[in-house]
């Protein structure tokens, strides 16, 4: 990565202009001060501040328990943090659907109070008429399909999504929904590949897989899973880029061990 990339600020312009000329974009999720710091100096495109906080973070099953409180507080500790990155914050699970109205506050809210640089939510055609709301005050908003984890309790599954005829075909018309609108990207989960590879081809805006396959234009991942700190957790398209919980687990024992031994502090580790 050059040293302007590594320095110049992503926008959701940029992004587009990275499409165009073939350029991966690359997207983890952050939801503290600390992580967002290391994964922003790292070079680090777009920072999702996801709702999957409900899971790695607050230790719910499914992430429909986040408030918009919840999101804020992630939000505004990762945003006071980056300098680079695009900083993308999940609108919570009924805070914009069905309401259109509510979902502008929410959005506004998001905004003010993390200061940071879009929100992302999930679901087409039926959420469009909040989208057009949310976009018409200026604030970015990145779109969502395929697996919709908020949608958990309606599909009972987290099973691949839009692999029968009908889906797919809804699918690639919310995608093209959300692009007319007027978002700046759309993240498609845990879809077969070849549905991934041609909505990307169909569409101008960016499209962010997680489990869509490498025919699309960036990828995401939550941090903690790919870190390898949440270990229960192990779908197909995760790839582990470390072990920290072994290495963790095995720093505290260490350390209890040197407390309980008396080896902690020595005598240059106090006054």
């Amino acid at each position: 990565m050059s040293t302007e990339n590594r320095t110049r600020a992503v926008t959701t312009f940029r992004l587009t202009e990275m499409k165009q000329r073939g350029e991966k974009i690359s997207m983890l999720t952050a939801y503290d001060y600390s992580m967002a710091k290391i994964l922003d100096a790292a070079g680090i495109d777009v920072i999702l501040v996801g709702d999957s906080a409900a899971n790695v973070m607050a230790g719910f099953e499914t992430t429909v328990p986040m408030t918009l409180e919840h999101m804020i507080y992630h939000g505004r500790s990762v945003a006071r943090a980056v300098d680079r990155a695009l900083v993308v914050v999940d609108l919570p699970f009924g805070t914009y659907q069905g309401n259109s109205k509510e979902a502008l506050a929410s959005a506004v809210r998001i905004m003010k109070e993390t200061e940071a640089d879009a929100v992302k939510m999930e679901g087409g055609e039926e959420i469009i008429e909040s989208v057009e709301r949310i976009l018409s005050a200026g604030i970015p908003v990145m779109g969502h399909l395929g697996l919709t984890p908020q949608a958990i309790h309606k599909y009972g599954t987290y099973t691949v999504r839009a692999k029968e005829k009908e889906e797919a075909d809804k699918l690639v018309r919310d995608a093209h929904l959300l692009e007319d609108a007027g978002c700046f990207g759309v993240v498609l989960e845990k879809i077969p590949a070849e549905l991934g590879a041609r909505v990307a081809s169909e569409l101008r805006m960016p499209v962010i897989g997680i489990g869509a396959g490498g025919g699309v234009d960036g990828q995401v991942l939550v941090v903690h899973d790919m870190l390898g700190i949440n270990n229960e957790f192990s779908p197909r398209f995760l790839r582990r880029y470390a072990n920290l919980h072994e290495i963790m687990t095995g720093a505290f024992r260490q350390y209890i061990d040197d407390v309980k031994n008396g080896d902690f502090p020595n005598q240059t580790e106090q006054y």
